[in-house]
């Protein structure tokens, strides 16, 4: 496949676990659940989750594909076994060089592998078939799963963002990771941190 190629279509990605695959209008009740879950990434939707909020973040995603500023994978276990997770990849340049990615995971699915699984092939697509060279997360400094599985994965904590995202009424303190293309290669789980 091509850098462009993923533009028209997105290709289906696979690995021993996990099977991900374009949302489609169709996922709207399965999404609804997910984001609904109290600390699921929001992904961008401002409104209250429902229906027409989801049916368009679905239409978001396939635009945003379409134009190539980004591109949303569903999760599932095997190819049609019930959604049990959700990621985002958002150019951050023009070039699409430096990304942000977002993953949401059901908590049926949290602590079994998946998610390592699922950023393993959203970020292998995104350095090798997209074309980008440095994948940035901001992650709640109190939710230490998230934190840890990113360090797990092998990103490079980069600092704190003081205050920086609004939870309710409250504002909050986030992490920024990263990860680069030539840190990324088959040994890519780590336990050991990394803070640049």
């Amino acid at each position: 496949m091509t850098v462009s190629d993923w533009r028209r279509a997105l290709p289906t990605l696979a690995a021993r676990v996990v099977t991900l695959r374009e949302p489609i209008p169709q996922d709207f009740g399965p999404l609804v659940d997910l984001l609904s879950i109290s600390d699921a990434t929001r992904f961008g939707i401002d409104e209250p989750i429902g229906e027409v909020a989801v049916q368009a973040f679905i239409e978001r995603a396939r635009r945003a594909r379409a134009t190539g500023s980004g591109f949303t994978y569903v999760a599932s276990l095997g190819g049609s076994r019930p959604i049990v997770g959700l990621v985002q990849v958002r150019q951050l340049d023009p070039a699409f060089e430096t990304a942000e990615w977002e993953i949401t995971l059901a908590p049926s699915a949290r602590g079994t592998g998946v998610f390592l699984e699922v950023a393993r092939l959203v970020g292998s697509f995104a350095f090798g078939s997209v074309g980008a060279h440095r994948l940035e997360s901001r992650v709640l400094l109190r939710n230490g799963r998230a934190n840890g599985a990113l360090r797990k994965l092998g990103a490079v904590q980069e600092g704190i963002l003081r205050r920086s995202v609004r939870h309710g009424g409250d504002y909050l303190d986030q992490v920024l990771w990263s990860v680069l293309k030539e840190d990324w290669g088959n040994d890519w789980a780590s336990a050991s941190p990394r803070v640049h």
